[in-house]
């Protein structure tokens, strides 16, 4: 299918395609013929321009909004652009110095970390930002606490070493002293703390004769335990400029407006965004590849990143369709790898 593509398109057509997009990203307005010849790199009538924007609606990469206005770009048009035409735009020094300082804070742990980025990056935009935290993989248990709060209630804390606190309350069989508490916690400490975090319910699940002698139903402090665990190494989701997004929804009904914004008020919406673009360094999903009608309008260019040692996260924004699409992808690009580094360095003082 793209060969065919790119055997139709003459380069006079795909200078024509580029400007009307560059055009219309920048001012919001149809371009007409005379307009893209007094830009165009080549010199043509403006009789042959109206000819050649006559094929590119034929072949659905332009529009017209009505029968007398210039021409803007369709769906086609802007995937056609992204995939083949489009060059990025190298992050410029000022935006650059901002991330740098942005990151340059002492995190106390990683999430703060992602979190801010989403917030930079919605700065840097105007549109949403959307950052998802690596999922742990090497990450250690550093400390488990057991509070109790009375009532047959503690509380079971963990700390990990990179910096990630988790908590949960647990009710804990009637009888049991505090000397039998303490004895677990003793256990816990002398027989996981240090471990992988893959590896602590393993070995948990192993001291279960021991633990037997304490609590006459370990299982479920175990389940509690793993619950804890699984929180803390889960992928989470940070969101910046929510707002931004009612920007370019002039024409959207109310009961739009308030699924767009609900979807990027869940963590599992924003999960279902992201997974509908490709696994790969840099995506760029348009309109109708995204889910959802009321997302018809915007883009979604979402980017991969590599902390080198717990997996990998995402970055990404949701904005308008007619987005300069050269600059956000530069932005996006040096982002992530100023993001990459930040986490790196943050890791390797563990």
């Amino acid at each position: 299918m793209l060969k065919e593509v790119i055997a139709v398109l003459t380069e006079r057509q795909l200078l024509i395609l580029e400007a009307v997009i560059r055009n219309y990203t920048e001012s919001g307005q149809p371009i007409g013929s005379k307009t893209l010849q007094q830009q165009l790199p080549v010199h043509v009538s403006s009789a042959t321009i109206r000819n050649e924007m006559a094929v590119l609606e034929q072949q659905g990469y332009i529009a017209k909004e009505h029968s007398s206005s210039g021409r803007i770009p369709s769906l086609k048009g802007y995937r056609y652009y992204v995939d083949n035409i489009v060059q990025p735009v190298k992050l410029d020094n000022t935006a650059l110095h901002s991330i740098r300082n942005s990151l340059g804070t002492e995190f106390q742990k990683v999430d703060e970390i992602v979190a801010t980025s989403a917030k930079i990056l919605s700065d840097l935009t105007s549109y949403t930002a959307i950052s998802f935290k690596p999922e742990a993989k090497d990450i250690c248990l550093e400390g488990f606490r057991m509070v109790e709060l009375g009532n047959q209630q503690v509380m079971v804390i963990l700390v990990t070493s990179d910096g990630t606190v988790e908590s949960q309350t647990f009710t804990i069989p009637a009888g049991i002293s505090g000397n039998e508490l303490e004895a677990v916690i003793r256990l816990i400490n002398d027989k996981v703390v240090g471990l992988p975090l893959n590896q602590v319910i393993v070995r948990l699940n192993e001291c279960l004769p021991l633990l037997t002698r304490y609590l006459h139903q370990p299982e479920g402090f175990i389940d509690v335990f793993g619950n804890v665990l699984h929180q803390a190494v889960k992928e989470q989701v940070y969101v910046g400029g929510k707002m931004n997004l009612l920007d370019f929804s002039k024409d959207a009904s109310l009961e739009q407006i308030k699924s767009l914004y609900s979807l990027v008020d869940q963590s599992n919406g924003i999960g279902n965004l992201l997974n509908a673009s490709q696994q790969s360094e840099i995506s760029i999903k348009l309109g109708d590849e995204l889910p959802g009608i009321f997302l018809q309008n915007y883009s979604l260019i979402s980017a991969s990143f590599d902390d080198g040692n717990n997996g990998r996260g995402t970055i990404a924004i949701l904005g308008p369709t007619n987005m300069p699409y050269s600059k956000m992808l530069g932005l996006i690009s040096g982002f992530r790898d100023e993001l990459t580094q930040r986490i790196t360095d943050y890791y390797q003082k563990f």
